[in-house]
């Protein structure tokens, strides 16, 4: 992964630094938001909360639902969770606080995922939040991503080409119902055999 990154040039003015993916690389579960935060901009590390606690927080409200899912340590720091089979990352890798990304930086980062994604072979891909979902359901469903819309698929199983697909909803956007959906849907996830039979890479 390249730390020096110099395909977006507007990006390369905004950013802090690039923020690459983190967590357990022999991970199940992979969830992929848009880009990142402002916390993850300083620390380096995606989603992270500059403080975990604050309900109004979009990395915050995620790191509750993974401390409700046993798949993060309550006890870790705010800026490096120890994350158990989860890994974090994003369609972009570098952020700019006024704006979402465009299409074209999107692309410039497409390779980036594709390799996290092969390395990782994770079971389960979560894409979080629309333009996360618009661009995983594209290249790993066989369903029309116009036919794939928040709230509907919010805390739904969708198959895909290889991977299955959970989307949530950015988690301020999500009401504490559209959460305890969530968090039950992928709960019974969990319990069940979800191990898809596309054979699995040595890790």
């Amino acid at each position: 992964m390249d730390e020096e990154c110099r395909n977006c040039p507007a990006l390369c003015e905004t950013r802090t630094q690039v923020v690459h993916g983190y967590g357990d690389v022999g991970a199940d579960f992979l969830f992929v938001g848009e880009r990142p935060s402002a916390a993850a901009d300083d620390v380096g590390v995606p989603f992270v909360a500059s403080d975990p606690a604050n309900g109004d927080s979009e990395a915050g409200g995620l790191r509750r639902i993974l401390e409700r899912l046993a798949l993060c340590d309550a006890t870790s720091p705010a800026d490096r969770p120890k994350l158990e089979n989860v890994y974090l990352t994003n369609l972009t890798r570098c952020r700019d606080p006024e704006r979402p990304p465009t299409d074209e930086e999107i692309d410039n980062c497409e390779p980036y995922l594709n390799a996290e994604i092969r390395m990782i072979n994770p079971e389960v891909l979560i894409p979080v939040g629309e333009r996360a979902l618009t661009e995983i359901a594209t290249e790993y469903t066989t369903t029309p991503a116009s036919e794939l819309a928040f709230p509907d698929v919010h805390a739904t199983t969708i198959r895909g080409r290889g991977f299955a697909l959970v989307p949530m909803l950015e988690a301020r956007a999500q009401t504490d119902e559209q959460t305890q959906a969530w968090v039950e849907h992928f709960a019974g996830l969990m319990a069940s055999d979800y191990r898809q039979t596309k054979g699995r890479q040595e890790r």
